[in-house]
């Protein structure tokens, strides 16, 4: 079992950078890719980004591919995102994820990550 808080969101401005924070508990969760994923009100979930087990391998989506960094720290069990010059179409809550399987893959796809935290708000104004 691996639980997920996040944690870093808030009331920003346009142009402004965040740090998103996923604190991760579990045995097996260092062994797992991880991802972010955001949901605007209204609209569906949408994959972010993602990470490997290892921290090597990465992808993001085209949002935000330039401006977001993903990284990991395995020894705090911590998963981090990076958004630099925040937009206001980036207003979402903001979810971690754990992937389903343990190993080095990385994943862009909801329905391959089982477990998921409860979603920090972040809100871009102009």
């Amino acid at each position: 079992q691996v639980q997920l808080v996040e944690s870093g969101g808030g009331l920003v401005q346009a142009g402004d950078s965040l740090r998103l924070s996923c604190a991760a508990s579990g045995r097996t969760s260092r062994n797992r890719g991880m991802g972010w994923f955001r949901q605007a009100p209204g609209q569906e979930r949408e994959f972010v980004a993602t990470i490997s087990r290892s921290g090597i391998s990465t992808y993001y989506a085209t949002s935000v591919k330039g401006r977001s960094t993903i990284s990991r720290d395995n020894s705090k069990n911590t998963v981090y995102l990076q958004i630099e010059s925040l937009k206001p179409e980036d207003t979402a809550v903001y979810y971690c994820a754990a992937a389903r399987v343990q190993g080095e893959d990385i994943f862009f796809r909801g329905r391959n990550y089982e477990y998921w935290g409860q979603g920090t708000q972040v809100t871009v104004s102009s």
